[in-house]
């Protein structure tokens, strides 16, 4: 049987693993932090070497586009009506590397030992980011992409992607396209490549108890004015029932169940309670009754008291019933869920719940929704054969608890779905000393990569 345009991708990725290797490391040697200014220069270096390497990619039109923090690095393929067009993200910058003694090798000199690539960036973000790059550059050598590519490369995602949701709004026809991939998420664990097709969204609130018009002596006012430390007691202990389902009205309105499939899918993961237990250390687990813990932190509501605050804390005894008492609360929200409507429903709880003799203020923080690409998505049936015809082995479908503020971008400005394809391991130390990369994954990841650009372009996305 002849060769096909993806065999000779793939031929081309795995004959130039050395020269792949040495050029990733290269791109590891530069210091990108974003989060400190003596760095500022090796960022805009970072960009420029990410610019320069996506041309002899042969993406000519690669440029930097400035912001007023850190650059963003674009580039884009010719466009052709008949194909999908395929946005591509990643960050080029890295977290900070301190304590630099708690490193076994200098975090910005790539160190290669049994396989693994130790370096500040090695799996978040930079290791896979080339990976992509290499993936679609082994496609343009022999002028055959089955997708439109488009890319977008920031330096402020670890400080929070300062200014890349305006940069979006500025260019989003410049940026539209059918399908976002990122790959700056992990494997459900070694052996395990995942496609991690939704995300938690986000909503905040700060509430404080007004009670006296300043701390008073518990001796001569205690009993006869409401302490405010106990009335934020009492509204805390309201917003769930026995079993840790969250007790406001309205909470749960918006909220999918969880089907069938997905409840499969999550079964099917190797997960051990004992050990994600021994792993934080508590005496039991608690949640939500009739649900699991995977099914608990991926795809299912929360309600969390982030921080609490009143009266005398110091060392020693001051007897006082407290002025005011405060608390932090952030919800975790499921897709579909509207983080002005579960504030609403939130709010209106703690005022009905609230005792007398206090006064409350509520004040909102932000919000965001929650992300999902449903799993009958063409573009999650292309990603799951590219894994199998890399990896042969069956993809994993997980989720995610936390947020990626780009993906809500993606969703509410450029109205695409978005798929999470990330090769890192789990454990894989990001944001942490040694952090590394399995260079299996590396290549494989680039393969698997390469070979889902022909399945999206088959399937017409």
């Amino acid at each position: 049987m002849p060769e096909t345009p993806l065999d000779h991708a793939l031929t081309y990725l795995k004959s130039h693993r050395t020269e792949h290797l040495a050029e990733v490391q290269d791109f590891l040697r530069i210091p990108s932090v974003s989060a400190l200014s003596q760095h500022k220069a090796d960022v805009a270096q970072a960009a420029s070497w990410l610019a320069s390497r996506l041309k002899d990619a042969g993406f000519e039109n690669a440029r930097i586009d400035a912001t007023p923090g850190n650059p963003v690095v674009v580039a884009s393929s010719a466009i052709r009506p008949d194909r999908p067009t395929v946005l591509v993200y990643g960050h080029y910058d890295v977290q900070p590397v301190d304590p630099v003694s708690s490193w076994n090798h200098d975090p910005f000199e790539p160190t290669v030992e049994n396989n693994i690539l130790y370096a500040r960036g090695a799996s978040d973000d930079k290791g896979q980011v080339f990976m992509q790059l290499i993936a679609a550059e082994a496609w343009q050598k022999q002028n055959a992409l089955p997708v439109n590519l488009k890319f977008l490369f920031e330096g402020e995602e670890e400080i929070g992607s300062v200014h890349l949701s305006q940069y979006i709004r500025e260019h989003q026809a410049e940026l539209a396209a059918d399908l976002a991939v990122i790959s700056d998420t992990p494997m459900y664990a070694e052996g395990y490549p995942a496609i991690c097709y939704g995300l938690r969204g986000m909503a905040s609130m700060e509430i404080a108890v007004q009670g006296p018009y300043q701390d008073l002596h518990s001796g001569v006012y205690g009993g006869a004015v409401m302490n405010p430390a106990h009335a934020l007691a009492h509204l805390i202990d309201s917003l769930h029932d026995a079993s840790g389902r969250v007790n406001v009205a309205g909470f749960y309105d918006e909220v999918d169940p969880l089907g069938d499939e997905e409840r499969e899918a999550f079964r099917r993961l190797p997960f051990s309670e004992k050990q994600y237990q021994e792993g934080v250390r508590t005496p039991a687990l608690f949640g939500e009754e009739g649900y699991t813990v995977l099914e608990r932190i991926w795809a299912r509501p929360t309600l969390e008291v982030n921080g609490m605050w009143s009266g005398f804390t110091g060392e020693g005894q001051k007897t006082i019933v407290p002025a005011s008492a405060h608390a932090k609360i952030t919800c975790r929200l499921v897709p579909h869920q509207d983080p002005r409507h579960v504030l609403d429903a939130v709010e209106a709880h703690v005022k009905s719940h609230l005792p007398p003799g206090v006064t409350l203020t509520v004040k909102r923080g932000e919000g965001a929704p929650g992300s999902i690409t449903p799993l009958d998505h063409p573009a999650v049936k292309a990603a799951e054969k590219a894994i199998e015809s890399v990896y042969h082995t069956e993809a994993s479908y997980i989720r995610m608890g936390g947020s990626i503020p780009v993906v809500v971008d993606f969703q509410e400005v450029l109205h695409m779905p978005t798929l999470l394809l990330g090769f890192a391991l789990p454990d894989e130390n990001f944001h942490a000393p040694n952090e590394h990369f399995h260079l299996e994954n590396f290549y494989r990841g680039a393969e698997t990569v390469a070979t889902l650009w022909q399945y999206l372009g088959d399937a017409h996305v």
